[in-house]
């Protein structure tokens, strides 16, 4: 009973100040966390079992570390070297400094060791409010957009390897075993989990997703892809001794290395977000407002480094990187927050007792406060930028400025000769060599995966993947594309395919093959400009047919033709 009631109040909670600041115009982020402050037990009202609470939240880490080992791309990471690399490690460093002086110096730690932590604990930004904050303002595809991204993966990575490294510098420092000894046997049990994963995992993990995905049972995939998270996470906690946060990373590369990388994140991880938000309101529940008369100066120390002392570090790193001005000033903003490593973090170091609770009520504070304030600083490269250009000659540099226009443009000219047709059936086929004859470049989304292996050799764009989730159209190229082409029959809702592809381009120009006649209406109010229905082309080949075996003329033909086709689509009718 205590579960049901627990999850109940918590995600009803979740939900209902998630939406308020979401409403707010700030991240549902703040909400989760604020709902497991209303139902924890230093607060009045109902009290939520943490201890529950905090079961579910470790499949809500699993999942979370899952997800950023799928979308982890070394290729990337290597192509932003010069800036992510440096960067991302300089501002760790001084954040860390700051961090570690802070708790050491206001009793926010159980000696040197929980001060390193609680400094990486600040220096880590939240992937997810950072790329929200950028896609917000039309940053995230632009350079400045580029280096954030691949800084906070430097990040999560230097967090990866903390994660691994901490349970062995635990007894090291309390004297029980060498510090290189432990470190050593840490790093064998390590080198062999890789070994086995990437050896043996990545042949046999893409065998079973191959061997699910042919019975296209859309549950069974979903239910393989937890079985492989949670399975290799647990499994390598057990057999390895390693973190199971570092197991489901590695699970998540094995995965992001085969072709069902996409349909993994697309279909089987939104339940990811459930759990997640169990783990902020967990993360919540663990709130004492008494460590704000407890420890102020910590608090206060804690706020000043993750909203200042952070951006102005990245802000100086990004400038001595030869970036210009509003790219340090976009970066630095976006990185001005903490979030869901730095629990992850602190909830290590508490089970190891080196990190006190009244120090993870500061970092929840600090959480709070600059996820709420950072899409509302982020407002102010606009006029800082003016400012601080005032006065002086725009130099020829690499600028979000001069890359967007020109990004515009071309992308202007280039929309139209953009498709994208979902589906590679008879009618896929034949449209697509209609395009490439005229010039118009196809992508193609099929469910097939044969189909898109058949695709690729032949030198044809193809994602494998559910058309009914943005990241698959966006995978696909919707954004700048000219035409979107339901060309399948049988789509599962296409009228929710069509909606969103509207809402990622307002201005694409959408034709969709359906079945009935009946269909037409609904989705042509979900956004199509054109409905082609099955049923009355046929009527209208067969009426054509007739005609021409009565013996009409042309003429009568193209008449009743005209008539039937406006009895059957009405005025919207294609032409």
């Amino acid at each position: 009973m205590d579960l049901v009631l627990t999850v109940s109040v918590s995600l009803a909670a979740a939900l209902v100040l998630g939406y308020l600041t979401q409403r707010l115009g700030l991240s549902p982020l703040v909400g989760y966390l604020l709902a497991g402050v209303i139902v924890s037990p230093n607060t009045p009202g109902f009290v939520g079992n943490h201890e529950i609470a905090a079961q579910l939240a470790e499949i809500g880490i699993v999942l979370l570390m899952f997800g950023v080992g799928l979308h982890f791309d070394l290729k990337e990471l290597l192509a932003l070297r010069r800036f992510a690399l440096p960067g991302a490690v300089g501002q760790s460093a001084v954040a860390t400094l700051l961090g570690t002086a802070a708790a050491v110096s206001f009793g926010g730690a159980a000696g040197w060791l929980g001060g390193v932590v609680y400094g990486l604990a600040l220096s880590v930004a939240s992937t997810v409010v950072m790329t929200r904050v950028l896609a917000d303002h039309d940053d995230l595809h632009t350079p400045a957009g580029h280096i954030a991204v691949g800084w906070t993966i430097v990040e999560d990575l230097l967090t990866v390897l903390i994660l691994v490294l901490l349970p062995a510098l635990v007894p090291a420092a309390g004297g029980q075993g060498s510090l290189l000894l432990s470190l050593g046997i840490a790093f064998l049990k390590i080198a062999v989990l890789l070994v086995v994963l990437f050896l043996v995992g990545t042949r046999v993990v893409p065998w079973l997703l191959r061997l699910v995905a042919s019975t296209r049972s859309r549950e069974l995939f979903t239910l393989t892809i937890l079985v492989v998270a949670l399975g290799i996470a647990f499994g390598s906690s057990k057999l390895f001794g390693v973190s199971m946060a570092l197991g489901a990373f590695l699970a998540g590369m094995v995965v992001g290395r085969s072709d069902f990388s996409l349909r993994a994140a697309t279909e089987a991880l939104p339940m990811r977000d459930a759990f997640a938000v169990l783990f902020f309101v967990s993360v919540g529940m663990l709130f004492d407002p008494r460590s704000l008369v407890d420890s102020p100066w910590l608090v206060a120390a804690t706020l000043g480094i993750v909203i200042l002392g952070k951006p102005l570090v990245s802000f100086l790193l990004v400038r001595v990187l030869g970036q210009p001005a509003r790219a340090a000033l976009s970066v630095g903003l976006a990185l001005g927050q903490i979030g869901e490593f730095s629990f992850i973090l602190a909830g290590v170091a508490n089970a190891l007792d080196i990190l006190p609770a009244r120090a993870t009520s500061a970092l929840i504070i600090a959480a709070i406060v600059s996820i709420a304030l950072n899409p509302l600083l982020r407002r102010l490269i606009d006029p800082i930028d003016s400012l601080a250009r005032r006065g002086r000659t725009q130099r020829l540099a690499v600028r979000v400025g001069d890359r967007g226009p020109a990004e515009d443009g071309d992308a202007g000219g280039g929309t139209r000769s953009r498709a994208v047709v979902i589906g590679y059936g008879p009618v896929g086929r034949t449209l697509s060599r209609l395009l490439a004859e005229n010039g118009i470049t196809s992508t193609i989304v099929e469910m097939n995966l044969e189909t898109v292996h058949r695709l690729r050799a032949q030198g044809i764009a193809a994602v494998y993947g559910d058309a009914g989730h943005a990241e698959t159209l966006q995978h696909a190229g919707v954004l700048d594309a000219g035409s979107l082409i339901l060309s399948a029959s049988g789509l599962r809702a296409p009228g929710e395919i069509i909606r969103i592809a509207r809402e990622l381009n307002p201005d694409i120009r959408i034709l969709v093959r359906t079945a009935y006649l009946r269909e037409r209406p609904a989705l042509r109010a979900a956004g199509a400009d054109l409905v082609f229905s099955g049923e009355g082309e046929v009527a209208l080949a067969m009426n054509e047919a007739i005609l021409r075996d009565m013996g009409a003329t042309s003429q009568k033909i193209s008449k009743e033709r005209e008539r039937l086709r406006k009895d059957l689509f009405g005025d919207s009718a294609p032409r």
